[in-house]
């Protein structure tokens, strides 16, 4: 027989279990991530937390692409920036996201903030703060591989407050490795040989990608796509398309730009 004090205790865990499912966070966003999938790669609203998985951290610029493009989709005049967290120590290995080179892929560099974390905890914390401010219209963070802060609680908490603010939240993932995770979304991501490029068959054309859909709150089904950029956005190329295969259906990208290094780009530490 349980004492008054379990029983207690057990509505008052019952309450907090009712109040999380009254939440938004995975419920917000049922229903238009589906619209257009027959037509090709959605586009998800926001307030949405994706994981982005690829195997190697040589990758991570395929990744970083990937979030970016879906980034500037989601920007508007009242929600006009974008925030990119990463730990100090990798901005110093692998570099930050280079201003001419955003600028071709059709986004300003003065839109983009990169935040430099000492440490994993602290990103965590940045990033769960900056869901709350209504001038962000995504973030990306590059999480690495499975890092013991974010855990299951975590994902949750940010789930929720991304869902409540409508801010969206792309999770940059190294590895083969998957843990428990309350993302909306979760993404495996190849990146491919590029298109063609019109002027020059033989030079670097539009970014392309392999994308498979692992786990989705937010669509029915599971799939896969085949992406190319173009300056109207992703485009979605035939499944049977592989890296062997260049010939380019969006168009080209502008031309070449001088090469100031973090041109414009907007840093905090």
């Amino acid at each position: 027989m349980q004492t008054p004090n379990q029983q207690q205790r057990l509505a008052a865990l019952r309450d907090v279990i009712a109040d999380i499912e009254r939440k938004p966070a995975l419920l917000d966003a049922h229903g238009p991530a589906d619209a257009g999938l027959s037509e090709g790669f959605p586009a998800f609203p926001g307030g949405l937390v994706q994981e982005v998985f690829t195997d190697s951290a040589r990758n991570g610029g395929a990744s970083l692409a990937f979030a970016l493009g879906q980034g500037r989709g989601l920007l508007n005049p009242r929600r006009p920036a974008l925030l990119y967290l990463h730990l100090a120590q990798d901005g110093q290995f692998f570099g930050v996201p280079y201003g001419p080179g955003l600028i071709s892929f059709g986004l300003d560099p003065a839109r983009l903030v990169i935040v430099r974390a000492a440490n994993m905890t602290e990103l965590l914390w940045t990033a769960e703060e900056a869901l709350c401010c209504g001038a962000v219209a995504g973030i990306l963070a590059d999480i690495g591989a499975m890092p013991q802060p974010l855990d299951f609680t975590a994902s949750r908490r940010l789930s929720l407050r991304a869902a409540e603010a409508g801010t969206s939240l792309f999770l940059l993932r190294y590895g083969r490795g998957r843990e428990a995770s309350a993302a909306h979304l979760r993404w495996h991501l190849e990146p491919v040989r590029s298109g063609r490029q019109r002027h020059d068959p033989g030079a670097p054309g539009p970014a392309r990608w392999r994308l498979t859909l692992e786990r989705g709150i937010t669509i029915k089904r599971q799939g896969a796509w085949h992406l190319e950029w173009t300056e109207n956005g992703f485009a979605t190329l035939p499944t049977h398309i592989h890296g062997a295969n260049r010939s380019g259906t969006g168009a080209t990208l502008s031309g070449a730009l001088p090469a100031a290094l973090g041109d414009r780009l907007s840093q905090t530490a």
